[in-house]
């Protein structure tokens, strides 16, 4: 008991100071501290929050049914977590291709066996489903003909019948246009009443029909739930057997150390064969195996080169935001302090802010991806992309090239400036007594910068690079799109020309992606802000 309460407090430090401050009056609540305070407390942070999460999903769901675009269907939850399914399914499969793209030796044939054993099972599996999703439409679109054929046979009738009005209608109106007298006014005025009659009833009946028919396209457009059961188990059956394809031609001929192996006794045998060649002949054969020697060098390194999944292009999307993050901040806080100590240099800066702070991104990322290609005009020949694919571990497998370069300048542009202010505002806002210190002990420039005017203006630095991170990371997916850099930015532009049936749901978890990440992000910062902030300072919200 005595340790239960030992800890209290700084459990409920701990979660303050991670801004996870809706769990305090739950650790309250368990300690007995006011327990009716605590549960006020639980409703209106907890519960409420939960409860509106549910009616949004409700919403959503009953939105879904309504919404319909040229693109397909507003997605609703359930089919948003079965794109999120497919999403790491597809990740889960290029793992293992690349696991038995790397494979070798009795490994190898193990797997090839298991494999094909499993193939041999999902092959029937994936019939029948394509057997199933047959019938299923099949027996859909019966019910949707019985359903339709009374909407039909009525709106044919009516159609004759409104045909036979208006050609009544007609032949009366063409008599009385022969018996009109001239001077005739009461005449004329009856005359001109049919004709507007004859109009609104033509238009009426019109009406009709176009009701009808519109009606029998909504039956026809309506998806059948089984339908889409169906097609759903087909499409994760054929994926399955697609990647178990897939995954044996990585094991035979696709496999690292099966090429690897033929390269050697095709060198070999050709290099037998050169021992009986002179001249010319020679000359060539020898130059043969020079080349596949050097291909053969290549391949012994190769990685597997498969599809970049979502979790890789959000682990680039990171890297690339903390790369304009950082470079931004290597800007914006040397400024910032420099304005802060001197009036005269904010007073310079102050158009620069002003005109380059509203610029878009959209503006920014041409720019940037000019200056970047000018300068690394062919990757493959840079020394620095060299470094970066070969000796930097932790950037070679991330593919850098000058359209992360430019992404990441872009958030650099893009969020500097509120570090800027923030450490501006931070630095001139020290205590003038600090600095009166500061001179009364005769500290110099740097030392006067490292012991007082940093520790002190950090609170602010910390908010500024709080909201600059935020905004890198809004920018960085716009940038992503527009430059095609790899990044969950060009993920959602993929999906949007893909097309495919279940791309306008990818497009909706990558929003809660974006969200759940910006919101870690947010998180981490509050942690840093908080770490140097003074006791009783402001707190992250």
């Amino acid at each position: 008991m005595k340790l239960l309460q030992s800890i209290k407090y700084p459990i409920l430090k701990a979660i303050d100071f991670s801004g996870l401050t809706f769990l305090s009056p739950v650790v309250r609540l368990c300690y007995g501290e006011e327990p009716a305070v605590q549960a006020k407390k639980i409703v209106q942070w907890i519960i409420i929050p939960v409860a509106a999460i549910g009616i949004f999903l409700m919403a959503w769901n009953s939105a879904s049914e309504k919404i319909h675009t040229k693109s397909g269907r507003l997605p609703s939850p359930k089919e948003m977590f079965q794109a999120y399914g497919a999403i790491d399914t597809f990740a889960e499969y290029e793992a293992l291709k690349e696991e038995a793209y790397l494979m070798s030796g009795p490994e190898r044939l193990s797997e090839l066996t298991a494999t094909e054993s499993l193939l041999a099972t999902i092959e029937p599996l994936a019939k029948a489903t394509t057997e199933k999703v047959a019938a299923t439409k099949e027996a859909y679109k019966e019910k949707q003909e019985k359903t339709i054929a009374p909407l039909t046979a009525q709106r044919e009738k009516l159609k004759t019948e409104f045909e036979a009005a208006q050609d009544e209608r007609k032949a009366s109106l063409a008599s009385q246009s022969e018996s009109l007298q001239p001077g005739d006014q009461a005449g004329y005025e009856a005359f001109l009443a049919a004709v507007k009659l004859d109009t609104e009833m033509t238009d009426l009946e019109k009406e009709q029909l176009r009701n009808l028919k519109t009606e029998i396209d909504n039956i026809r457009d309506k998806k059948s739930k089984e339908v889409a059961a169906a097609l759903y188990a087909q499409t994760q059956a054929a994926e399955e057997k697609q990647f178990l394809e897939k995954k044996i031609d990585q094991l035979t001929r696709d496999n690292r150390s099966e090429k690897v192996a033929s390269a050697k006794a095709d060198i070999k045998e050709d290099t037998d064969a050169l021992m009986l060649l002179t001249g010319a002949d020679a000359l060539k054969s020898a130059k043969r195996i020079a080349k596949d020697e050097a291909r053969l060098a290549k391949t012994e390194t190769s990685d597997y080169a498969g599809a970049k999944t979502l979790w890789y292009q959000t682990r680039r999307s990171i890297l690339c935001v903390f790369t304009g993050f950082i470079l931004g901040s290597a800007i914006a806080i040397p400024i910032g302090i420099l304005c802060g100590l001197n009036s005269t240099f904010m007073a310079a800066m102050t158009p620069f802010v002003a005109i380059f702070k509203p610029v878009s991104p959209i503006v920014w990322l041409p720019i940037c991806l000019i200056i970047a290609s000018a300068y690394v005009p062919a990757p493959e020949d840079s020394a620095l992309m060299a470094w970066m694919w070969e000796d930097a571990w932790f950037l070679k497998s991330y593919d850098i090239n000058p359209a992360f370069i430019a992404s990441a300048c872009t958030v650099a542009l893009c969020s500097l400036w509120a570090t800027l202010a923030n450490t501006a505002l931070g630095v001139a806002s020290i205590d003038k007594d600090h600095m009166n210190v500061a001179r009364v002990l005769k500290l110099g420039f740097w030392s006067r910068l490292f012991k007082i005017v940093i520790p002190s203006a950090l609170p602010l630095i910390f908010a500024g690079l709080r909201i600059s991170l935020g905004v890198g990371w809004m920018v960085l997916i716009a940038a992503e799109l527009l430059s095609s850099s790899e990044g969950i930015g060009k993920f959602v532009w993929d999906q949007f020309n893909n097309g495919a049936s279940d791309s306008f749901a990818k497009m909706v978890v990558v929003v809660f992606i974006v969200g759940f990440i910006g919101l870690i992000l947010d998180r981490i910062m509050i942690v840093f802000q908080r770490l140097v902030s003074f006791e009783g300072g402001a707190a992250g919200v």
